[in-house]
């Protein structure tokens, strides 16, 4: 069975709802599976709650690393850039770089916004970077994928997105939803390619 690892950090929640759709798009692949995992704080306030959600996910290691066919990174956007939980981690895999661990393994990226001009593209080409260092090679999603002309959320060729623009609840558009998935399944597809 081939399993591609959907590693994300997740504040509010959107991250983790389009994660679950990456997740399903994965799962529609045969012989696929998708295994979502997610980082530790760095350090919470006492009166700072997390989700229950996202408390449920099972925190990453190293071995959901080197047992991956495929590596896909999600985090909220901080000014541009992924969250510090994530960078943390990923900071902390120097010895799955020298090892070649991840070299030849597709990998992805996804983020979500507050406000549509947030920083989202800035995100995902941050997230790339280390994937690109580990030797992995990045699947986008191709335009052949119609909700990337459609939206008027998120979604971009770099990878999925979620724009909540300010709503007090947020829920994913369709578009964001279907490209997520289309994410997931063509890394699948990949990992399944070259395994």
């Amino acid at each position: 069975m081939i399993n591609i690892v959907v590693l994300i950090y997740s504040k509010k929640g959107s991250t983790l709802q389009l994660a679950e759709e990456i997740c399903d798009g994965i799962n529609s692949i045969s012989q696929v599976k998708a295994k979502l995992r997610r980082v530790d704080e760095i350090k919470r306030p006492q009166e700072q709650r997390i989700l229950q959600e996202y408390e449920k996910v099972q925190v990453i290691t190293k071995r959901d690393i080197t047992d991956c066919h495929g590596l896909i990174l999600g985090s909220p956007t901080r000014f541009g850039n992924m969250a510090a939980e994530l960078k943390y981690f990923i900071d902390q895999t120097l010895d799955l770089w020298i090892s070649g661990e991840l070299i030849g393994k597709p990998g992805a990226v996804f983020t979500s916004t507050g406000s549509l001009h947030g920083g989202q593209e800035t995100t995902l080409l941050s997230m790339m970077l280390p994937l690109f260092h580990h030797g992995m090679v990045l699947c986008g999603i191709p335009y052949s994928e119609s909700g990337l002309s459609e939206t008027k959320t998120g979604g971009t060729p770099y990878g999925a997105s979620h724009v909540s623009s300010e709503k007090k609840e947020s829920v994913l558009s369709s578009e964001e939803k279907n490209l997520g998935f289309a994410m997931g399944a063509r890394v699948a597809e990949i990992a399944n390619k070259l395994s």
